[in-house]
């Protein structure tokens, strides 16, 4: 067939469309400005939606929510916990309400239980004692960084080019048709090609923009007017899990009354203010404050918690009727194929907006469709068949665990991660030390990652959720960035070593009291007292010893830096 799509943006959305291309035969280059997940998609709460929460407000979206659950649990299970859900009604909260979510999701199809208030409490013993009843729901929670690695990596077997680090400064437009996208890059690859600023065209038949919220940045490329209804929302994460269970207040949709647990940790959040620009807004710290006032009213103990990090994200919404939305609240969060031949006279250019995290597989179906219909072709889509790589089979891993020496709850946290292909990455030949204490990753894991995306810590972490914990790369950052040498020179180890630690400050700076301000002060002097990276900055770079970086020959198997 030979037809040349270029896919812009490197989120779900991005990394489905280029699967969903590349499994129909397309000639696919996905680019990404920065790491795969770079935008909103890295900045999620990560809630696997039942739809129950846009049940009364926007069916049509909570009915796509619950569809896409299910094909979900099919395709991706290893990006998945089934926490289940509960939407808790307070002692004073309206009956109406409460009967109004019932309704909404028996016309959405999803199911539902009633339960007492004393049943929830025994589900989930920190929820508050002013529960009165609840509403079961088959919510859970989702990795997005497991999930757009696994479709990235499954539209590069099928054939496709993922180019990150990658900015697209311009649109080629010949005769009112957009026949390519310029890129500059921001670094090298993961293969270590390119160069900081070198610029390259990269031909194509077609070409997709899945960049959420900054789709109005690449249309206007080409002279195309896009207005997004893009709104910010901070999340907090605590240090430990208080909750196994996904936690909704019943009540019309607000901001903050959302609790997931994820991993070893639970998020708390999110606030919904319009923003202009997806880059730059305001990071407040009455946002966080405002996030843990709202969740301890349902999990009182959340408020003693101790916050490693707070973050803020955009939210990728498209407001189709504008002049009639009263509250940017009520923006819709379903999605829209904007055709720009028709809807703008400008062909060969489609962008794909709004949506969920959830529903992220049906926008990429439905952009692909387009991008069919557009060459005439029938092609049927198979990505709600056929499993992402890890997820085909994650019932059979448990045997392996002790072949590979691993024990709970490293040998569960590896599974979780790698799916079915924990056999391939952990059988190794030498030692297998844990990397990283807090989430359970070893060396094989950080040696599959460092394959996979060379001297990038903070790729690194996206696969493996090495520095995730409650130490944020105190303990580890710097065994990670050891395991790059001797692929990589010592100086690689030790720049890698640096932006994985501005990485993880980044987030704490809003969280800094209490408990967590002796632990950052920690991390602060284990990282420029004890490894000495707070070198006078008058010492020129030539007079640095990078063979103290080497890490030795490692006899004794333990991470280098031990």
């Amino acid at each position: 067939m030979n037809r040349s799509v270029v896919v812009i943006g490197g989120g779900a959305t991005g990394t489905g469309t280029a699967r969903d291309l590349a499994m129909r035969g397309f000639d696919v280059t996905l680019v990404e400005r920065g790491n795969l997940t770079d935008g909103t998609t890295g900045r999620t709460h990560g809630h696997l939606h039942s739809g129950g929460r846009y049940a009364v407000s926007d069916q049509e979206s909570a009915i796509d929510c619950m569809q896409e659950n299910r094909v979900l649990h099919e395709i991706a299970g290893h990006c998945i916990e089934d926490t289940g859900g509960l939407f808790v009604q307070l002692e004073d909260d309206p009956d109406a309400y409460f009967e109004q979510k019932l309704e909404g999701c028996a016309k959405c199809n999803i199911p539902t239980e009633v339960i007492s208030g004393e049943e929830a409490r025994r589900q989930e013993p920190h929820l508050t004692k002013d529960v009165k009843r609840a509403i079961r729901v088959p919510d859970g929670a989702i990795d997005p960084f497991r999930l757009c690695v696994a479709n990235a990596a499954d539209a590069v077997d099928h054939g496709a080019t993922v180019e990150t680090h990658a900015e697209v400064v311009d649109l080629q437009l010949v005769d009112g048709r957009v026949t390519g996208v310029t890129i500059e890059r921001q670094g090298p690859n993961h293969l270590g090609e390119g160069r900081e600023g070198q610029q390259e065209t990269i031909e194509a038949d077609y070409v997709v923009s899945a960049t959420g919220a900054w789709a109005d940045q690449i249309a206007a490329m080409a002279d195309i007017d896009l207005e997004m209804a893009i709104s910010k929302g901070a999340m907090v994460v605590t240090n430990v899990r208080q909750i196994d269970t996904v936690i909704n207040r019943c009540l019309p949709k607000g901001e903050g009354d959302t609790i997931i647990p994820h991993e070893t940790t639970v998020l708390l959040g999110a606030n919904d203010d319009p923003v202009d620009d997806p880059d730059d807004y305001l990071e407040e710290q009455w946002e966080v404050d405002m996030m843990i006032d709202i969740a301890a009213e349902m999990v009182p103990i959340v408020e003693e918690a101790r916050m490693i990090r707070a973050y803020w994200g955009v939210r990728p919404l498209y407001d189709p009727n504008p002049e009639t939305t009263e509250d940017p609240g009520d923006v819709t969060r379903n999605y829209f194929v904007l055709d720009h031949a028709e809807r703008d006279g400008v062909e060969g250019f489609v962008s794909i907006v709004g949506g969920k995290l959830t529903t992220y597989r049906e926008m990429a179906e439905s952009v692909t469709d387009h991008v069919c219909n557009e060459f005439g072709l029938t092609m049927q889509c198979r990505t709600d068949e056929e499993p992402l790589p890890g997820s085909s089979d994650i019932s059979n891993l448990d045997s392996h665990m002790e072949t590979f020496g691993l024990r709970s709850p490293i040998a569960r946290r590896s599974k979780q991660r790698l799916g079915d292909r924990a056999a391939d990455v952990l059988n190794t030949d030498g030692p297998n030390p844990t990397v990283c204490e807090c989430e359970a990753v070893t060396r094989a894991e950080i040696q599959d990652a460092i394959d996979d995306v060379g001297a990038d810590p903070n790729a690194i972490r996206l696969r493996t959720r090495a520095s995730m914990g409650n130490c944020q790369g105190g303990f580890c950052s710097h065994r990670i960035s050891a395991e790059l040498y001797p692929t990589h020179d010592a100086r690689s180890a030790r720049d890698a070593l640096d932006q994985l630690y501005q990485e993880r400050w980044k987030g704490q700076r809003h969280t800094l009291w209490g408990q967590h301000l002796s632990q950052a002060m920690l991390n602060h002097l284990l990282h420029a007292a004890t490894m000495n990276q707070d070198a006078d900055p008058a010492v020129g770079d030539s007079e640095i010893n990078y063979d103290a970086f080497d890490g030795g020959d490692n006899p004794d198997g333990r991470a280098h830096g031990d």
